[in-house]
């Protein structure tokens, strides 16, 4: 992915904020344009439409998170430590609010109204995810580190599932510990050997 602009960048920071706060219809370029001081015109300019610029914010997450996994798959080789990090990771972010909520999961509960261009990115991205948990956990049982009960894709559905169902039940709730409490015990059971 290019190198975008500063201004770029500000754009897509502004619209992951929003895209969290309303989804992808709560928000329009004169929010974006308000929240970080430019005209419409120069949204526009960079961004010529909304279908544009959330692709390309949806792009850019995609890139991010495939990084940080590449990243924890080095710095942890052990894949039940992996998996514990990757819940860690949202568990941090949920307490303080750094990034509250996956975009992509937010995204996927608005697939029916998302245009095409949108849908497909985030779609890619929770068959990405899914494929690297996928590697992990059928390492981790290679290994001797995890147990699985059903065969290494399955338990990766599952588990992605009990990830983004947690942070919504964090969310309804106005709980952020609650996202660790969904999540000890299913990470117990994939460890239990």
């Amino acid at each position: 992915m290019s190198k975008l602009s500063n201004t770029a960048e500000d754009i897509l920071g502004s619209a992951r904020v929003l895209i969290a706060a309303g989804g992808y219809n709560g928000f329009s370029y004169a929010d974006i344009a308000e929240v970080i001081g430019i005209r419409k015109a120069s949204i526009h300019h960079h961004f010529p439409s909304k279908v544009d610029l959330v692709r390309t914010l949806v792009a850019q997450y995609r890139v991010a998170a495939s990084d940080g996994l590449e990243q924890l798959e080095l710095s942890l080789p052990d894949p039940a430590q992996q998996l514990r990090a990757y819940i860690r990771y949202w568990e941090t972010c949920i307490g303080d609010a750094s990034a509250q909520f996956c975009v992509c999961a937010l995204l996927a509960s608005e697939l029916p109204i998302l245009p095409e261009e949108v849908a497909l990115e985030v779609r890619a991205h929770f068959r990405a995810l899914a494929a690297w948990m996928a590697r992990a956990l059928e390492r981790g049982q290679q290994q001797g580190v995890l147990k699985l009960a059903r065969a290494p894709q399955v338990e990766a559905e599952i588990f992605m599932a009990s990830v983004h169902g947690a942070m919504l039940s964090a969310r309804a709730y106005g709980d952020p510990a609650m996202f660790g409490a969904i999540m000890k015990p299913q990470l117990d059971l994939l460890t239990a050997v």
